[in-house]
């Protein structure tokens, strides 16, 4: 019997193609692997782990806590961790000074996993100031205004002193103009052509950055410089309504000497991710952030879904919408069942 509408021909049936899960997995347009995970790292200075209350599953580590996750992930196929340090309020100051000390969190954290994993896990260090501000926000502040030029100068500073700690990539996700040309003129100047550039090209001003505020202590902060009519980040953070000026900051941002680029939130920018890695085929990453992972980790301790497959159909989606990679609070879960896949 003929499909209705199709004269003569066989009748298509696109189900027979479901029918197995091997066959299922034949005709997969999209494969996710454990390869395509990067694995964001809270640490802190202190002895233990401290769990986060808006991550449920996610807690700042000691710097020897980052080393063992490290090791795991190589063991697990994770290419690469990203460092955020929770930084002591007594370290924090208006110039975000703290962001270039040497013996910093971050620097003696990077340190510490190069001793033990080598270049076996790549290291991606932020760059920005909002970890190190009393204000809480990404540049320095100036007459209640972020200024731009002067806190590129910092920023240089900063990726400087992360690559010679031994970070593999530093990504600036301050969203200030120019400063991936300017990073990538001062690490050739000091003979760092083997860094590498994340650059959060495509950033935007989103409510799903909460519980990453908190985890950093960031959010604390943001409160003083609400004081000062600064309490959001909307001046240097693209809008969330715009489309066409993304790919103008991924333009700029390839053409400053970007190796790769981020756009940041991944669950509610999949149309960004597709329009960025289409028009210009550079490698794009994409953060699934805090807020996405804190709503699916709710939702299931609610009952209301399947935590466990909700977080891999919504990393799954990411790399169908063009993601070559996602840093996820998900890696090492979705890593480990993965691989029991085979």
């Amino acid at each position: 019997m003929h499909h209705p509408g199709l004269g003569s021909f066989p009748a298509t049936r696109l189900r027979r193609n479901r029918q197995h899960p091997w066959l299922r997995a034949i005709v997969a347009e999209t494969v996710l692997t454990p390869a395509d995970l990067l694995w964001p790292l809270f640490v802190h200075d202190h002895a233990t782990a401290v769990p986060i209350a808006a991550m449920p599953g996610v807690e700042r580590l000691p710097i020897d806590g980052v080393v063992r996750a490290a090791a795991e992930a190589a063991r697990l196929g994770i290419p690469a961790i990203a460092l955020f340090p929770a930084t002591d309020p007594q370290r924090k100051t208006a110039d975000g000074a703290h962001a270039v000390d040497p013996e910093n969190l971050v620097c003696r954290t990077v340190r510490a996993v190069r001793r033990e994993t080598g270049d076996a896990v790549g290291i991606v260090c932020d760059v920005a100031l909002d970890p190190y501000t009393t204000h809480g926000h990404d540049g320095l502040l100036v007459d209640g205004r972020i200024v731009n030029d002067e806190t590129v100068e910092v920023l240089c500073r900063q990726s400087l002193t992360l690559a010679e700690a031994g970070c593999h990539v530093v990504a600036p996700s301050d969203m200030m103009d120019g400063r991936v040309g300017a990073i990538r003129t001062a690490l050739d100047a000091a003979g760092r052509h083997d860094v590498g550039i994340l650059s959060y090209a495509a950033k935007y001003a989103s409510a799903f950055y909460g519980p990453f505020r908190d985890a950093v202590g960031s959010n604390a902060s943001l409160g003083t410089a609400a004081k000062l009519g600064v309490s959001d980040k909307k001046t240097y953070q693209m809008d969330t309504a715009n489309t066409l000026e993304s790919l103008r900051e991924v333009a700029l941002d390839i053409a400053e000497g970007a190796d790769m680029v981020m756009v940041k939130p991944a669950g509610t920018a999949l149309d960004i991710i597709h329009r960025v890695k289409t028009t210009f085929g550079m490698p794009t990453l994409a953060y699934q952030v805090s807020g996405e992972y804190a709503m699916i980790r709710a939702a299931a301790a609610n009952g209301w879904l399947d935590g466990d497959k909700a977080a891999l159909e919504s990393v799954l989606v990411i790399k169908r919408a063009g993601a070559d990679a996602v840093l996820t609070y998900f890696a090492p879960q979705l890593a480990r069942a993965l691989t029991a896949r085979g």
